[in-house]
């Protein structure tokens, strides 16, 4: 008996439960439309819905520069990509002096702590093999500690969208240059919280 795959009932990624654990997560660019939508839907469920820190959308005039890239933390089933659990995006301010911001990891995934680390690993990697000589990040206090762990330098701090924020400065001697940030790296997984 012959049985069409396609005329089978899926159903809606978004209505399934979270996945209790995963065999790995791929830290890269988001070159596929589906990560670039996940990506920013991530983003808006983040800074919109958890912290009130934008109305509807998180979306500025960054996201629109031909130069900014979005990076993505996937799980990973059967060693593919997944679902997008985290994200970071990066672009060039000026020559050799690039940012990173909007980094958010689903609620469900935050207990990971290799998830952030790996995004802000391939954001500053990847800055730094396209000739980053300066890579900075306004940063939320309470992760100042983190950046810090990571060879971060905090400048100064500002108030950003309602909330002070650390001006952070990254040590580029601790983040070699990834020159194939598009097939990116590979994290054990874990368990979702």
């Amino acid at each position: 008996m012959n049985i069409l795959l396609d005329a089978l009932p899926w159903p809606d990624a978004a209505a399934l439960p979270a996945p209790a654990a995963t065999s790995a997560f791929r830290i890269q660019w988001a070159g596929i439309p589906w990560m670039q939508r996940e990506a920013l839907a991530l983003r808006r469920q983040v800074f919109c819905e958890e912290q009130r820190l934008f109305d509807r959308d998180d979306r500025d005039a960054i996201d629109d520069a031909p130069q900014t890239r979005l990076l993505v933390a996937c799980s990973t089933l059967a060693g593919l990509p997944d679902e997008v659990v985290g994200t970071v995006r990066i672009h060039e301010g000026a020559p050799g002096q690039w940012w990173g911001s909007r980094l958010a990891v689903a609620a469900h995934w935050r207990r990971h702590a290799q998830l952030g680390t790996g995004l802000i690993r391939l954001a500053v990697g990847s800055a730094h093999a396209r000739g980053c000589r300066e890579f900075l990040a306004h940063v939320q206090m309470q992760n100042v500690p983190l950046f810090e762990r990571l060879h971060w330098q905090q400048e100064s701090v500002a108030e950003l969208a309602g909330m002070p924020h650390a001006l952070m400065r990254a040590d580029l001697r601790h983040y070699p240059p990834c020159r194939h940030p598009e097939s990116g790296f590979v994290l054990a997984g874990g368990r979702a919280a």
